[in-house]
């Protein structure tokens, strides 16, 4: 298997629609995801399958047989998150200039986020700030 960083960067955007749609889903069948994305992006059973397989050879999803029927269960991988974060990343690089705070800002920007939202952003940064080492400010 090639290094991910190259096999990702060439990710189609309906390999990337079809990886979202199953990120969301957890694990699911062809057929799931082909209703799920079905409005954004319609396609033929056989094209998702193809899709899959290419995902699966790129080692982004696995598959393992469903309880009934000849259906197959598919789950991204942890290679998939971390190609998904490397592709957020160099996004944020190119069109930000690597500033993490202004891409966050579009966001909240774009679609006003609901009080749920906000706490869960406060708790994230919470938790980051937590897990930062302790740095002397100069105290005695």
């Amino acid at each position: 298997m090639k290094p991910l960083r190259s096999r990702t960067e060439r990710l189609p955007e309906a390999e990337l629609d079809l990886l979202a749609e199953l990120r969301r889903a957890g694990e699911a069948s062809a057929a799931d995801l082909r209703r799920g994305i079905a409005r954004r992006r319609p396609m033929a059973h056989g094209s998702v399958l193809t899709l899959l397989g290419r995902l699966e050879a790129k080692g982004l999803v696995t598959r393992r047989k469903g309880e009934s029927g000849k259906a197959y269960l598919y789950t991204a991988t942890a290679r998939a998150e971390q190609a998904i974060r490397n592709l957020v990343t160099r996004w944020i690089d190119r069109l930000y200039a690597r500033d993490r705070t202004a891409f966050v800002a579009t966001l909240l920007e774009e679609a006003p986020p609901s009080a749920d939202e906000i706490q869960s952003l406060k708790n994230v940064l919470e938790s980051h700030e937590a897990s930062k080492p302790k740095t002397s400010r100069g105290h005695s």
